[in-house]
């Protein structure tokens, strides 16, 4: 049952970069969120070969959710042979029907945006107005860039003939699970393979609720399969003969591990992982500007960003300066019920990671950095962390380190610009960095010594369907979004 709506209208919003927008106020939807969840398979909910189900919780009380079907072996090999069943079909397709399917997925996604905004701040703790206002319009603003592509793949790449790989399989995490979802079926369908796509297990609903307005758009059978399961059906996925292209975004261990295992089979792969991204303050910056960016860089999504500025390198002659405003802007935030459209930090998505931001956490102010905490209540039910800084901290400390993927910021200083893109660098992750400051020449200088895939330049998580976005290093290669993230679905002949 979704909600009704007002029609969208294409606007830019400049704070996120979004395409589209919609009547706001999701928080008044009831989205139906069913007891159990069958696998998406061929068309059809199907009743998983394992009988087995598993609980997805709400990290905004700790409740149950639903019931979701945990898929062994067979049922992937059941999703990925409709797949193949359905890939002659669909890849002979005309580039300009796929786009049609493409543009009424996302008319679909934005006429249900309340249902889908709400329930992804149900199943996976984000702050409704971020689920309404990014996920779900810029998800939806996915399928609309790559439809135009359908079409167009003969420009894409000039003298070059594009073919679809066959078959795909897709690993997404929990942190953004609409908006990852868009991010690799929107190219994949568009260069004309079909999927077989596994949810992250703590957050499946918007993912099963997907496969509803595949229905709904009359999408073909076979060409999309969603099968749900913990790290058991991940395995599968990956090693699955029929798969010809690997797509993952999670933990850089996890995609180690995926690189270890495909290593010779000739299966392409991509790989999003983690980052411990630095966002560097200079003495010129525009200060008041710079901390929105900083709060933003941090605190977006309590912290569940892969990008997210977690180390801040302010300039030494304004460090006392900066971090006064950040601890009054921080005071500014509101914790609390993630269906609150007042609410800032939402929930931490599981108890599970909760262990680990606390532990970390403890681990910085035991090794002498100072913690500078919000002090506010907490909800008595779910999983929620206060807004953390610290200040004093040097390269060697864990916080500095280890990815936290949590609230929480690591301040550290420098005096030179050659300092600052020393410690920037110095991190085995390359996922993103920003800059701040008045002077371009400056911004560019930097920006070409980051080993980074993504610099920010005087704004932080800036994102749009048009522009490639990866990493190096330990966070993995290939792109995603963009033409260049298209054409890692494609054959180049």
């Amino acid at each position: 049952m979704s909600a009704k709506t007002k029609k969208a209208k294409p606007v830019r919003d400049l704070l996120f970069g979004n395409l589209w927008e919609y009547d706001p106020a999701p928080e008044t939807a009831e989205p139906h969120i069913s007891e159990r969840y069958q696998l998406f398979i061929g068309g059809k909910f199907t009743a998983p070969r394992s009988k087995k189900f598993f609980p997805s919780f709400s990290p905004r009380d700790g409740s149950t959710l639903a019931e979701m079907a945990h898929a062994n072996d067979a049922d992937v090999d059941a999703a990925y042979q409709a797949a193949a069943a359905a890939f002659p079909a669909w890849s002979k397709l005309p580039g300009a029907e796929r786009g049609k399917y493409l543009y009424r997925i996302a008319r679909l996604l934005q006429d249900r945006a309340r249902e889908f905004a709400v329930a992804e701040t149900l199943d996976g703790g984000k702050p409704i107005k971020e689920a309404r206002d990014f996920d779900v319009p810029m998800a939806a603003a996915h399928f609309f860039y790559h439809a135009g592509w359908a079409d167009k793949l003969s420009y894409a790449a000039p003298g070059k003939t594009l073919a679809p790989l066959g078959v795909v399989g897709q690993i997404i995490p929990w942190n953004f699970p609409l908006l990852m979802l868009a991010w690799k079926l929107a190219p994949a369908l568009a260069c004309g393979n079909t999927v077989v796509l596994k949810p992250a297990e703590t957050t499946s609903i918007t993912c099963m609720k997907f496969a509803t307005l595949l229905l709904e758009a009359g999408l073909p059978p076979g060409v999309v399969n969603f099968v749900t399961g913990a790290k058991e059906t991940g395995a599968a996925v990956v090693q699955h003969p029929l798969a010809k292209k690997i797509a993952f975004t999670g933990s850089t261990a996890v995609g180690k591990w995926i690189q270890h295992t495909l290593a010779g089979t000739g299966k392409r792969l991509t790989l999003e992982l983690g980052g411990k991204a630095a966002n560097i303050i200079m003495e010129d910056a525009p200060l008041d500007q710079a901390v929105e960016g900083i709060i933003n860089g941090i605190f977006f999504n309590q912290g569940h960003v892969c990008c997210a500025g977690s180390r801040l390198l302010v300039q030494e002659s304004i460090a006392d300066q900066v971090l006064a405003k950040i601890k009054i802007r921080m005071r500014s935030l509101r914790v609390g019920d993630p269906l609150d459209k007042n609410t800032d930090i939402g929930a931490i998505n599981s108890s599970q990671q909760l262990d680990k931001i606390t532990e970390l956490v403890a681990s910085g102010s035991a090794e002498g950095a100072q913690m500078h905490q919000l002090e506010c209540a907490l909800p008595s039910q779910g999983w929620y962390f206060r807004p953390t800084i610290f200040s004093g901290v040097t390269l060697s400390q864990r916080i500095a380190r280890e990815e936290i993927f949590g609230p929480v910021l690591s301040i550290l200083t420098f005096r030179t610009p050659e300092e600052a893109i020393e410690k920037a660098n110095n991190t085995a992750y390359g996922l993103s960095a920003g800059i701040w400051s008045e002077k371009g020449s400056r911004i560019l200088r930097m920006s070409t010594q980051l080993k980074a895939g993504v610099v920010w330049a005087n704004t932080y998580n800036a994102f749009d369907p048009t522009s490639p976005f990866g990493g190096y290093k330990e966070s993995g290669f290939g792109r995603e979004g963009g033409k260049q993230g298209m054409l890692d679905y494609a054959e180049l002949l």
